[in-house]
């Protein structure tokens, strides 16, 4: 059921790869609330992608952008407004990558040119995206950025390596460039710590059946799916969260708040 929760906001998503992306997810729930918005992503994610179909669908133009270029980003807050016709009222950062985990390499042993990729394109591209637009004037009074995190930012986790710091990162920056743009513009700026979920990059972590499973048992709720992270990416767009900015939000069945559920104790007891 749509609420209309989106009529006549302008828009940037960027991230969604294929179906099982969240931002794909996001961009089909924005425009069914009535959002307009422009779809972008790096040249080459684009090409391992459907963005096109999405675009078909959500009835959006395609920007391609690389979100560590800072050239690029002016073109597409730039050419954004000129599509849609007015200033931006949401924007979606959903990028995140690491060469260190998708070849493999340990926490004791990671390629540091690797890992200042991985912060370049997690974390400080975030940056960019909100510098950029703030020295175009780009977004509107009260408009949202939303970047998606993960609770590794705070906690240890076994194989999520470099990235642990990239989302750390991230928030920080969101913290940081919240305060300021809010006193700035009444922009609000969050990041949305999310279940571990099933998409291309999730499942590209080496364990991420186990992290699925403990998270799923630990959370009073289950795991929170891609649609629903979705719909609460568009409540965090909607004039109904004006004031909630510089947050880390937890959208994860509750697993933060979890000491020991009693699934995983009933797991440790031996079995008569």
């Amino acid at each position: 059921m749509a609420y209309g929760l989106l009529k006549g906001k302008r828009g940037i998503i960027s991230g969604a790869l294929d179906a099982n992306s969240i931002a794909w997810k996001a961009a089909l729930k924005a425009h069914e609330e009535g959002a307009r918005f422009v779809l972008t992503n790096a040249p080459i994610a684009m090409r391992m992608g459907a963005i096109k179909e999405l675009a078909e669908t959500c009835e959006a133009e395609i920007i391609p952008a690389d979100a560590t270029e800072v050239g690029d980003l002016e073109k597409l807050f730039t050419q954004s407004q000129e599509v849609l016709g007015g200033k931006i009222d949401f924007v979606l950062h959903s990028i995140g990558m690491s060469t260190n985990i998708r070849k493999g390499r340990e926490y004791g042993d990671l390629n540091y040119e690797w890992f200042l990729k991985s912060i370049d394109v997690s974390a400080l591209s975030l940056h960019k995206m909100l510098q950029t637009a703030e020295k175009l004037d780009a977004i509107a009074e009260y408009g949202s950025v939303v970047a998606l995190s993960y609770i590794a930012a705070q906690r240890s986790f076994p194989d999520y390596t470099d990235m642990a710091q990239a989302k750390a990162m991230l928030e920080s920056i969101a913290r940081s460039y919240g305060y300021r743009y809010g006193k700035a513009k009444k922009v609000r700026v969050n990041t949305i710590s999310q279940s571990p979920t099933k998409t291309t990059a999730g499942t590209g972590i080496s364990g991420f059946d186990a992290f699925y499973e403990y998270a799923d048992k630990m959370s009073p709720l289950g795991n929170a799916s891609a649609d629903a992270c979705a719909e609460y990416i568009v409540t965090l767009f909607s004039d109904f969260t004006r004031s909630v900015t510089m947050q880390n939000l937890f959208h994860d069945g509750g697993f933060s708040g979890v000491g020991i559920s009693q699934e995983i104790a009933d797991l440790m007891i031996p079995k008569e």
